[in-house]
């Protein structure tokens, strides 16, 4: 199977879908436990568990990336290498 991006976007998206990951699932469990800093002011959102499903739903979207992303890279790595003359 021949992979659809190339091997240094494969990596980089790989790389910025696991941050997203991490930090979107942070501020969702954040949200989730109405952390003061998220949901303390009049101004910010008064349901924070729902803005917490919101996010986790984000989270999701970059770990489906994630995968893409990793198995882009890890069939790039598995392709015979093409030498130029």
């Amino acid at each position: 199977m021949k992979p659809v991006v190339s091997a240094g976007k494969a990596w980089f998206c790989t790389i910025l879908s696991a941050f997203g990951v991490v930090i979107l699932s942070v501020v969702a469990h954040l949200f989730n436990i109405n952390h003061e800093g998220f949901v303390g002011s009049i101004t910010q959102p008064e349901d924070g568990p729902a803005v917490g499903h919101t996010v986790s739903l984000a989270a999701l979207v970059y770990l489906a990336f994630f995968i893409f992303c990793g198995s882009q890279a890890y069939l790039s790595t598995k392709q015979p290498s093409v030498e130029l003359r």
